[in-house]
């Protein structure tokens, strides 16, 4: 992948406002830090261009981030990096929630497009004919959501997965639930589909129950659901469901790890401080919102992207909540 204004900065020691003057207002850095800001460019590899300056002249220099749910504390994290990207650019950023609905964020795309300059379309809901014809009109780039010909950035799914069928397959598990999320979701489709695909190499049978609604309150049925599996560890669709599935599983007395495992996606930062604390997949989500702008920026100089598919790497991080299989008759 190449290397951004990030980069850098970070590389350099500075702040990607910084290093943005370094390049487009020498006069008004150092000129110290304006050679350490050219030697560590020059070392990544880091080409500057025009649209990495800034919008080349838009009209409202304006980005709509368009969120599938905003109560959601996954997106936290690609919100702050969003909004520095955009505030290294002068760019004002728009956040709006589409309420996990297709037709709430389709008509806020329609209704905003007349005063924004394009959007970011983060876990859309939207059918994938429909994207494909707002792109036509727009400059979009879309996260946790991947379409050919669309600009788009992803954790890596499949490569994440793989992590979490080995961490099971290591502590002596054969079976898993994966607990889904909503139908219209891309990203727990991808997830499931990586799960299922991968578990018989790693000697697990993979069962699949929901959707449920991806939040807290759901976890009980979602718990009740998995225990009727008859398994050793459940598999969640989202951090918030698998704290809500921990919750019913210590409400009913079965202990986890120890009768089953629980292990999540998004590595929100409720996931430390919930009892016990929960493993999941994580991705570098303020990077992926200062990825995901700069590529909306760089889309200025055309009407549409290069349809590029940039996918983010994943780490386990093993927590509390994840244990070695008891297996029972």
């Amino acid at each position: 992948m190449e290397p951004t204004i990030f980069d850098v900065a970070q590389a350099a020691g500075v702040a990607a406002s910084t290093v943005s003057r370094a390049f487009n207002k020498p006069g008004r850095v150092n000129e110290a830090t304006r050679q350490r800001i050219v030697a560590a460019a020059a070392q990544l590899g880091y080409q500057h261009r025009p649209q990495n300056r800034a919008l080349p002249g838009p009209r409202h220099r304006t980005i709509a981030m368009v969120l599938s749910d905003i109560t959601n504390p996954h997106f936290f994290e690609l919100i702050r990096g969003a909004e520095q990207r955009a505030k290294a650019s002068d760019v004002t950023l728009v956040i709006v929630n589409a309420e996990e609905s297709r037709r709430i964020e389709e008509n806020q795309i329609r209704d905003l497009a007349a005063g924004v300059d394009g959007f970011l379309l983060a876990s859309s809901r939207l059918h994938d004919e429909v994207l494909r014809d707002l792109a036509k009109l727009h400059r979009i780039v879309l996260f946790n959501r991947e379409l050919p010909g669309l600009t788009s950035v992803t954790f890596d799914t499949a490569a994440g997965c793989q992590q979490i069928l080995e961490h099971l397959a290591s502590l002596g598990h054969q079976s898993f639930t994966y607990c889904a999320g909503p139908p219209s979701s891309w990203m727990g489709a991808a997830r499931w589909a990586a799960l299922s695909a991968g578990a018989e190499a790693h000697g697990l049978t993979a069962h699949r129950i929901g959707p449920y609604t991806p939040n807290v309150a759901n976890g009980g049925a979602a718990a009740d659901g998995a225990l009727r599996t008859d398994v050793t560890a459940v598999v969640a669709h989202n951090d918030l469901l698998a704290i809500g599935i921990i919750r019913r599983l210590t409400q009913r007395g079965v202990r986890v790890p120890a009768d089953i495992s629980v292990i999540g996606f998004d590595d929100i930062f409720a996931a430390d401080f919930v009892h016990p604390s929960l493993t999941t997949l994580a991705g570098p989500g303020s990077h992926a919102g200062r990825l995901a702008v700069e590529l909306v920026i760089e889309q200025f100089a055309a009407r549409q992207g290069d349809g590029e598919a940039i996918r983010l790497p994943t780490e386990l991080v093993l927590r509390e909540s994840s244990g070695p299989a008891e297996h029972r008759a």
